[in-house]
């Protein structure tokens, strides 16, 4: 890792139980958004809301929206619990069909009102409210930050086994030498592929989504792009416990990551392009076979800008 890598690591990396939901609620003078994603999460979405909608009562956020495309009755429950709920095939239906997670990120921004906005996983076992907290408390305290990611221990689990880590393949054999070879800078950031984001609004509003699975990795690129390493900061939130996929889904999963990454690098005039124009091999981790094309959704200033 290289010493400036090592040095924001040092200075810019946080403990959730450094921001308190009190201390967040007495502190905070911007409106805040929390949004999850959601695709077939019946098993998982009443527990995340059920530790998250309280947030609302003591007056550290505004708005908790899921952002639905499920067939398993996760809106229902998402609703009766209190939820904002929407259809991602009702947000800004002129780009056509939903094309994955990144794509359902971009377009809940036409309905979360926050200048902070926390995008959270809605698959995780024991997300508690310190997700939330630990992700603002960063953009809250220090006004020169502008993008918070979390990290976290990844328990690996096979069967009735659970191993202490193991997790996070992807990030492991991918993600973190990918960063340690074109951008040393950010290779002090754990999880670069964490789903767990914090964000200003006015940042996110400047920044392309990629479709898929690489949207994570993607707007850490464009966020240090933007913003710069003194602008970004990361999170402690302990333990994140999530379904792991089969090691086949593996392979698409990484392209996606590697295919983010290599479009960057040829934006910037490190990579002689043009990259090949293939079909992305679906991320989906239920199998589904679907095909994704690579596609990124441009900044929603420039919407406004063009409109």
């Amino acid at each position: 890792m290289s010493l400036r890598a090592r040095s924001w690591r040092a200075s810019h990396s946080f403990v959730h139980s450094e921001f308190s939901p009190k201390q967040i609620a007495a502190g905070r003078e911007a409106s805040v958004s929390i949004c999850l994603p959601a695709r077939n999460e019946a098993r998982s979405i009443g527990p995340i809301l059920e530790s998250l909608l309280p947030l609302r009562q003591l007056g550290l956020v505004d708005q908790v929206v899921v952002v639905d495309n499920s067939t398993d009755g996760t809106a229902g429950i998402a609703r009766r619990l209190g939820a904002e709920v929407h259809d991602q095939r009702d947000l800004m239906p002129e780009f056509g069909p939903v094309l994955g997670k990144g794509d359902a990120m971009w377009r809940a921004l036409s309905v979360l009102e926050g200048e902070l906005i926390c995008f959270l996983d809605a698959d995780s076992d024991g997300l508690g409210p310190h997700y939330a907290c630990g992700l603002l408390g960063p953009l809250l305290a220090r006004p020169e930050i502008s993008f918070v990611k979390g990290f976290y221990r990844r328990p690996f689990r096979v069967g009735e086994t659970t191993f202490p880590d193991g997790g996070g393949r992807v990030t492991e054999l991918t993600a973190r030498p990918l960063l340690a070879l074109f951008y040393p800078d950010l290779a002090g950031f754990e999880q670069p592929l964490a789903g767990e984001i914090a964000a200003r609004r006015t940042l996110l509003e400047r920044l392309p989504f990629v479709t898929g699975y690489g949207v994570d990795i993607a707007l850490l690129l464009d966020a240090h792009r933007e913003v710069g390493l003194e602008g970004m900061a990361q999170v402690d939130l302990e333990v994140r416990q999530n379904a792991h996929q089969p090691l086949r889904d593996l392979g698409p999963m990484a392209y996606a990551v590697l295919r983010a990454v290599a479009a960057r690098l040829e934006r910037d005039g490190r990579l002689d392009g043009p990259l090949p124009s293939i079909d992305e091999p679906s991320s989906d981790r239920r199998g589904s076979g679907q095909v994704e094309g690579a596609v990124e959704r441009p900044p929603r200033a420039s919407l406004r800008a063009a409109a």
